[in-house]
């Protein structure tokens, strides 16, 4: 069960850093999908720093295996939000929202065998 629990913190750790570092870069793609969310610029950077703090959150729990139950639910909760923004403020198909969608069942996943 370990070895589950450090592939899926790898995992999320690598797309969570791809996920911030476009938004803190300020991708055209990235851009047009915020505006599609009608969300304010300022909430993407915003966003993207609480990715990093889950980031963090998920490699500190290598040496501080108690920080790992608090960046899974951030990370849960962002995803949730992220699958709201494509499916309900953005009117994006469902296949739209399928990597967040990935990312929350691997967030959630880190929450059951954590607990």
């Amino acid at each position: 069960m370990e070895i589950l629990i450090i592939i899926v913190q790898v995992i999320l750790a690598c797309m969570f850093t791809f996920s911030a570092t476009i938004k803190f870069l300020r991708k055209p793609m990235m851009v047009q999908h915020w505006n599609e969310y009608r969300y304010p610029m300022w909430f993407m950077f915003f966003i993207a720093l609480l990715e990093l703090t889950g980031v963090i959150g998920l490699l500190a729990a290598f040496w501080f295996p108690e920080m790992l139950i608090y960046a899974a639910v951030l990370l849960a909760v962002l995803m949730i939000g992220a699958i709201h923004a494509h499916l309900f403020r953005a009117k994006h198909t469902p296949l739209m929202a399928i990597n967040a969608v990935v990312m929350l069942l691997l967030s959630i996943t880190l929450i059951i065998v954590v607990n």
